[in-house]
């Protein structure tokens, strides 16, 4: 199972070129069934929030809606939170990711902002990197 960071999603979300279409493509090996992911919970959130804002609040329950049916909510717990503020990280929402794919086991986190996760206990890799380590 991987842990797909907030940005990937909002690729797809936002339309944001030239990204889009790998993330738009590591979405659709989820949507088949060929890959298992999480995403954190505060994704949701955020999406809803920004969709709501930008478009509509009926497009942004529907995206809320569409999520569930294809990911797992990575829930965040104590132990993850105090994880993450000991990994001491200028991103603490980067180390809250890392600290839950960590406590889960999670096999990647994908995200486009790898730098970010370069100390990452979990190894990061950006949407291109896992299509072709999925095709190999």
């Amino acid at each position: 199972m991987i842990l797909v960071d907030l940005n990937v999603v909002l690729d797809v979300v936002q339309k944001r070129e030239p990204h889009d279409g790998a993330s738009a493509a590591v979405l659709g090996e989820i949507v088949v069934g060929r890959i298992q992911a999480c995403l954190p919970a505060h994704a949701f959130t955020t999406l809803h929030d920004i969709v709501g804002r930008y478009q509509s609040a009926t497009k942004a329950n529907d995206v809320i809606d569409w999520l569930l049916r294809h990911f797992d909510v990575a829930n965040t717990r104590r132990t993850e939170l105090t994880r993450a503020r000991g990994l001491n990280w200028p991103n603490f929402e980067d180390a809250v990711v890392a600290a839950a794919a960590e406590s889960a086991d999670y096999n990647a986190i994908i995200t486009r902002n790898v730098s970010d996760f370069k100390k990452s206990p979990i190894p990061a890799l950006t949407p291109e990197e896992y299509l072709l380590d999925l095709d190999s």
